[in-house]
């Protein structure tokens, strides 16, 4: 496997599991994230499996998941 990197082609991301929401809409607008056998994690667009991904580190995640959580990030959401 290439060195991972930000905006690398998720296609180089072989052998891993991507898993969306299961909140994802019927449009299929859903980012999807996989674990990377290092323990990061990867992220990309579900409309476009084959374009980049974006990589982050556990303690990335976890800080993004808590911020969710707490209604952090609501005012982004469409009709918010």
């Amino acid at each position: 496997m290439h060195d991972v990197y930000n905006g690398m082609a998720a296609t180089e991301l072989r052998g891993v599991v991507w898993q969306k929401s299961r909140h994802s809409n019927s449009q299929g607008s859903c980012v999807e994230f996989a674990r990377l056998p290092g323990g990061d994690v990867a992220m990309r667009n579900s409309r476009h499996p084959d374009g980049p991904a974006l990589v982050y580190t556990p303690a990335e995640i976890e800080a993004l998941l808590l911020g969710v959580k707490d209604g952090e990030f609501d005012h982004l959401a469409a009709g918010a």
